[in-house]
């Protein structure tokens, strides 16, 4: 399970490359998934969350993302990682700014694979709509 954690910040650093492939491999892709961003949306079910990790992708932010603190809590076919989230990332006029939010990630056993079906974050004020 903390290998499906690992991939999953890994694909946030691709994404803010503006690649999605792997973040397209570590969530599940099924109605239910909720996708709580640090923009301030509230995504539902896949389509929306997808949606919402094109258009950040397309920012092409930059910047790395590393899970520290982490708390873990798993189950026979759940698991829950609570963990801050720290690195930088460039805002819209080109800074560079520090990220130091709180996250929790929920996974699923789907098929004998852990897949994401919850992420939420404290909100970034410099990309708050």
């Amino acid at each position: 399970m903390l290998a499906a954690n690992r991939q999953f910040y890994a694909a946030v650093e691709q994404m803010f490359q503006g690649k999605l492939d792997a973040m397209r491999e570590v969530w599940s892709h099924a109605a239910d998934v909720v996708y709580m961003n640090p923009t301030g949306n509230y995504d539902r079910g896949w389509a929306e969350v997808l949606k919402d990790w094109e258009g950040q992708a397309a920012l092409k932010l930059g910047g790395k993302i590393e899970p520290q603190n982490m708390l873990v809590v798993i189950g026979s076919d759940l698991a829950v990682v609570y963990n801050s989230e720290v690195g930088e990332n460039t805002n819209a006029k080109g800074k560079v700014e520090r990220v130091n939010l709180r996250g929790t990630n929920i996974y699923r056993k789907e098929n004998g694979k852990w897949l994401m079906i919850g992420h939420h974050t404290d909100l970034l004020p410099f990309l708050v709509k």
